[in-house]
């Protein structure tokens, strides 16, 4: 872990780490699999497969089912069938994770800036932001179709530094899973993991953090120890 410097700003992730959208998802998929008759899947099977981008949880989805070459020919029918699913039932099922608001308010009582950064494509993030009122709370959100690249790479957090006008060692990520830590490394930006979220089926101590939190009101006490040690 980096002590140099204090930390001005946060970038916080959506799926799995302010909010449990597994069951919209089951809810949208599963409308999906319906047009093509496929049985419907369970959160089990679809939690391991979140947090990559609409196009890889498709893909992956129908690959239950279908080889390589049907994918590539149901593709584009699958994804408007999926996102026209999702929009219609956008937050119906999801439930906001224990301290998220008050660990929010947290940040911005120790004067962080906050961004939030999610490979959710941008027209689910927004409705889902403004209906949890979670909205107010971000100066800037970033969809996984807002930029060039989504997490891993580090594009859309060094877009949010560039954005603040910080240094990236200034700035901290916080998310659930792999795709969270490997961004913030390649920024130079500090990460911490959340315990409860969706990492693709694997433990969280697996990631290469700074530290796992087990709420967002834990991140602030973090960041607020790391910064009074920095001054």
């Amino acid at each position: 872990m980096r002590s140099q410097g204090m930390i001005k700003a946060a970038i916080i992730d959506l799926d799995g780490t302010m909010l449990d959208t597994v069951p919209d998802f089951e809810l949208a998929l599963n409308g999906m699999r319906a047009e093509f008759s496929l049985a419907p899947i369970t959160e089990a099977i679809i939690e391991p497969m979140v947090g990559k981008g609409s196009e890889k949880l498709i893909r992956d989805v129908l690959a239950l089912d279908y080889d390589a070459a049907r994918i590539d020919a149901v593709f584009d029918e699958a994804m408007a069938a999926y996102q026209r699913h999702y929009l219609a039932i956008n937050g119906q099922r999801s439930r906001l994770y224990p301290d998220v608001i008050e660990g929010l308010q947290a940040f911005k009582a120790l004067g962080l800036r906050l961004a939030c950064v999610t490979n959710k494509p941008i027209a689910f993030t927004t409705p889902l932001l403004a209906q949890k009122e979670l909205a107010p709370h971000f100066e800037i959100v970033y969809g996984g179709d807002s930029l060039a690249k989504k997490k891993p790479d580090p594009l859309p957090l060094l877009q949010v530094c560039s954005d603040f006008d910080l240094a990236p060692s200034q700035v901290v990520a916080i998310g659930d899973s792999s795709n969270d830590a490997e961004a913030a490394r390649a920024a130079g930006c500090f990460v911490l993991t959340v315990p409860y979220g969706y990492n693709h089926g694997k433990p969280v101590q697996t990631i290469n953090s700074d530290g796992i939190v087990g709420s967002l009101l834990e991140a602030a006490k973090w960041i607020s120890d790391h910064n009074t040690t920095s001054n």
